[in-house]
């Protein structure tokens, strides 16, 4: 008797996927994740959040902001911290993320796509406060320091995203001790 005994072969069908709580998907790059991340003036990491590489980076921003925001808060949830400006790249830039900022009293420094009216923004681009956007890329590299969070080996999101909790602890500690 030859049959198959359940044993799947060739690729899954695009409409599959991976299941959400992998946090992996298909975008021109390939298979992959994306890590948002936002941190203080200093580089001190203030939230993270994991998604497939095909989420929209304004799908992503209001939950990451939030987060930023409820760690700047204490025990009662007054705000101890405000952000004045919030620096990102031109993957942001969109006018729902715009009008959110300012919602929130806070000024947006995200520059124009290529080819998009800047004409049309409710804020000019502040290109000063721009260039301290460095800080984030640094701390972006140095997250990438950690091979476990550079090469992925977690298969899960919430395993992936501890271990990118565990590396900003280490960086943030050797951020105080100097």
């Amino acid at each position: 008797m030859c049959g198959r005994t359940g044993v799947r072969r060739g690729r899954r069908k695009k409409d599959e996927g991976e299941p959400p709580d992998h946090a992996l998907g298909r975008s021109r790059g390939g298979f992959s994740t994306k890590i948002h991340v936002v941190c203080d003036g200093t580089g001190v990491p203030l939230h993270v959040e994991v998604t497939g590489g095909q989420v929209s980076e304004a799908q992503a921003f209001p939950k990451v902001y939030d987060g930023a925001e409820a760690s700047l808060t204490d025990e009662n949830g007054e705000p101890i911290a405000r952000p004045q400006k919030l620096a990102s790249d031109e993957a942001y830039r969109s006018d729902a993320i715009d009008q959110f900022l300012l919602s929130r009293d806070v000024t947006p420094v995200i520059p124009s796509r290529s080819g998009q009216c800047r004409s049309r923004r409710p804020v000019a681009f502040d290109r000063d406060a721009y260039r301290r956007r460095n800080v984030v890329e640094r701390l972006v590299g140095r997250l990438k320091e950690f091979r476990r969070v550079a090469i992925r080996y977690e298969k899960n999101a919430v395993h992936f995203k501890a271990m990118i909790m565990l590396a900003m602890i280490v960086i943030c500690l050797r951020l105080l001790t100097g």
